[in-house]
């Protein structure tokens, strides 16, 4: 593996590699040949017959890979997922990565594609971060379908007496336009529906998405979306997918984007790429059926969680974990001297520069979310993804502040040399799989009351000092307990700069309070989300948005993404 990727873009080492045939990719796995459905010649879906016959097998490690508060400097999360899963190929084990769509806002807007990058990326990136197999566009088709029925059904006589002021459902599309954020429909006359304010979602932040990450099976998937809450009627009660009788043309919708996408990385590593929620809004994690389907495929799995510990690998836990059965086996904690430096109170501008002062002050970021992990119970490794401009100062600061807290720690250059840059962490890892303590278990009980459970997140995971509710929040608290929605996680929508509610907050903030000022229920989902700061439903784009660097040749090869 040679080490001139500095000198390349993601893109173009995407397109320098000689993939193989997915048919190849599947072998490896032991897939059968009817268990495979090729789109193309380097991405297929797997059939979820597969959760049948390999039923009995025992399920492999999962690997949990998350990070510090990210900010614009990049931690590299992905690239980590990618890299420790190649190594641990390289190692001899048989893993597979498995890892989230990603969406065309980002990948339009500012923060790019999910795809990995340099020597650790999953392949065929342009397609990945593109259209794919088209399963964002099928969630959001289910979600504009189920809008439609709404309005429909209120055209036609409302026999379920639906208040049109209290309708929640929103249309949804996989961009970031903020003038769609509040709408007005049915405008035009009597025969083009009732007029009513409207919104739209971006898909990923959408219960849809977060419903089809969540399903354990089509009948699961069907029965979480006949549960998804669309409004109050007149007296105020709840109105279902399943009042309206429409959840089985909807899992129709969803049934072919319900299979799980195999593709591979750079290296031939297989991966599993399915599902997209956002972790600042939604839980940030890839689907339940490609990570348990890789559980069977694969002795070790290696899966991220977006952004922070703080959100991501939180949801991961008291979400996914518990509703889906899964054991995590071990974590690893992405750091970057570049974001350490911002958070110790460095501007993204003198980033090049050396600064061991703000480098240690930015270390209690990193220590939070050690804690963080150590509060699950969960052994761990903090992976320090070498960036060019860190300086050797810099990294043994960081390793010297590791191990003299006895925190394992490893040096990765994955984005530079593949597979090969991780092999220091892949033997970590492995080592505290076989050898850590493994106390695994969520930080709250789901029948505390709701109050209870946000502020057991707010205090032990973020560090706040307590949880303030809006008025707003309290009646909501009241209503769903009364509806018997107390009972289920909390997902947390949160800035994902900080610790706190506030983004401006860097490093590890003390003394703040967190305030809630809205709680969603997604019934369907099975978790209350609970809305903090401004964080909005539907981005925007920047003023200058990736989308202006991407063309494409005349040979048809995407130019500029990334």
């Amino acid at each position: 593996m040679t080490v001139t990727t500095k000198w390349k873009t993601d893109l173009e080492i995407a397109q320098e590699t000689k993939l193989k045939r997915i048919q190849e990719v599947a072998n490896d796995l032991d897939l059968l040949e009817e268990e495979l459905e090729p789109y193309g010649h380097y991405k297929a879906k797997i059939s979820l017959d597969v959760m049948q016959r390999l039923a009995t097998k025992q399920d492999g490690n999962v690997i949990l890979v998350t990070a510090i508060n990210p900010t614009p400097a990049g931690e590299g999360k992905s690239t980590v997922t990618v890299g420790l899963g190649q190594a641990l190929h390289q190692l001899g084990k048989k893993v597979i990565i498995a890892m989230r769509e990603p969406s065309l806002g980002p990948t339009m807007g500012v923060k790019g594609g999910a795809t990995g990058g340099g020597y650790s990326q999953v392949l065929p990136m342009d397609e990945i971060n593109l259209h794919f197999t088209g399963d964002l566009h099928a969630i959001t088709t289910a979600t504009n379908a189920l809008a439609a029925f709404i309005d429909n059904h209120i055209h036609h006589g409302n026999e379920l007496r639906i208040d049109v002021r209290r309708i929640v459902w929103k249309r949804a599309v996989d961009l970031n336009d903020r003038a769609l954020r509040h709408v007005v429909v049915g405008l035009g006359g009597s025969t083009q529906g009732v007029p009513r304010e409207d919104g739209f979602d971006i898909t990923v932040a959408s219960e849809m998405m977060a419903v089809f990450c969540l399903a354990h099976d089509l009948q699961d998937l069907k029965k979480r979306l006949s549960c998804i809450v669309v409004a109050y009627n007149v007296d105020n009660k709840p109105v279902t997918v399943g009042d309206l009788g429409v959840e089985g043309a909807l899992t129709l919708l969803l049934k072919d984007a319900f299979k799980p996408n195999l593709v591979q990385t750079v290296e031939h590593t297989p991966a599993l790429v399915h599902g997209g929620p956002f972790a600042n809004i939604a839980h940030g994690c890839n689907s339940v059926i490609a990570t348990k389907m890789a559980q069977k495929l694969g002795d070790y799995v290696v899966t991220e969680a977006g952004f922070g510990a703080d959100l991501g690998a939180e949801k991961f836990f008291n979400i996914k974990a518990r509703l889906a059965g899964i054991q995590p086996a071990a974590v690893v904690i992405v750091a970057t001297i570049r974001a350490l430096k911002m958070h110790g109170g460095v501007s993204k501008q003198e980033l090049q520069n050396e600064n061991v002062t703000a480098l240690q002050a930015g270390l209690s970021n990193l220590q939070k979310h050690i804690e963080t992990i150590q509060a699950f119970g969960l052994p761990f490794v903090v992976a320090v993804n070498r960036f060019v401009t860190d300086t050797e100062k810099e990294i043994a600061t960081l390793i010297q502040f590791c191990e003299q807290h006895h925190y394992p720690v490893a040096l990765t250059e994955v984005w530079e040399k593949g597979g090969q840059g991780g092999i220091d962490l892949a033997e970590k890892v492995l080592d505290i799989i076989e050898n850590g303590t493994n106390r695994f278990a969520p930080l709250y009980d789901v029948n505390e009351p709701i109050p209870d459970k946000i502020r057991k997140i707010a205090r032990i995971v973020y560090g706040a000092k307590d949880v303030q509710f809006t008025s707003k929040a309290q009646k909501q608290i009241d209503q769903f307990t009364e509806l018997g929605w107390d009972r289920l996680p909390i997902c947390m929508a949160k800035t994902q700069y900080s610790l706190s509610d506030d983004p401006a907050k860097l490093g590890r903030p003390t003394d703040f309070t967190i305030t809630v000022r809205e709680l969603k229920p997604s019934i369907g989902a099975g978790f209350l989300v609970a809305l903090t700061g401004d964080v909005m439903t539907m981005p925007g784009l920047p003023k200058h948005p990736a989308a202006l660097n991407m063309d494409i040749d005349e040979h048809g090869n995407a130019v500029g993404l990334f």
